[in-house]
């Protein structure tokens, strides 16, 4: 698996958000896109995940020298963001459950669920309802939503925001173990950054 980005562009009534970026990053390797905030880092990934469709360029993902257009391998792409929403009204498991359903059409594994649940420290509040939840909690499980499927390509927009001491280390982990994956982090965070094997800058 690898992304491969040329020459991306994205305007937003005549105003230009993104130009002219191209990058590639192959499985096992991890890329950190930084800069100021209003610099199209989270646009970019919203382009990269599908949501977005560019106004020049093309984003391809190359599977066994195939190439795919994002909303054709979207099930094997974890996203994570502070702007993504879940159900309030449903349990942390049900998110998890109807996510999943929604996304790759199967269930996923109770045992991978207990795994992800309790390395975020939401085990023994599975069963709440998350509207009971910290914004830090609702964070924590948007990171359990996105890799409980084991995706191929992990996508995070600030991957510390909203969380505590113990959320930052579990992501810390994750930056650190990408070696099966394609990792984009947009982050303003050097210490992130840092932990990305490349680095793309958007902005002056």
């Amino acid at each position: 698996m690898t992304l491969a980005v040329d020459n991306i562009s994205k305007s937003f009534n005549r105003r230009s958000v993104l130009c002219n970026i191209s990058f590639t990053v192959a499985r096992g390797e991890s890329i950190a896109v930084t800069g100021k905030n209003g610099s199209g880092k989270s646009t970019l990934l919203k382009v990269l995940a599908g949501l977005l469709t560019p106004s020049g360029g093309a984003v391809h993902y190359l599977v066994d020298g195939e190439k795919h257009q994002p909303e054709d391998i979207r099930t094997r792409i974890g996203f994570v963001s502070p702007y993504l929403q879940l159900y309030d009204e449903f349990s942390a498991l049900e998110n998890i459950e109807l996510i999943s359903r929604i996304r790759s059409a199967r269930i996923a594994s109770s045992d991978v669920c207990e795994r992800l649940l309790a390395s975020f420290d939401l085990w023994g509040r599975r069963d709440d309802l998350v509207r009971t939840y910290s914004s830090g909690m609702k964070q924590k499980l948007k990171y359990v939503v996105a890799l409980v499927d084991d995706p191929d390509i992990l996508m995070l927009d600030e991957p510390s925001a909203n969380l505590d001491a113990d959320g930052i280390q579990a992501v810390t982990a994750i930056l650190d173990s990408a070696k099966k994956r394609v990792l984009v982090v947009a982050t303003n965070d050097e210490r992130e950054a840092a932990r990305c094997g490349k680095r793309i800058h958007l902005g002056a």
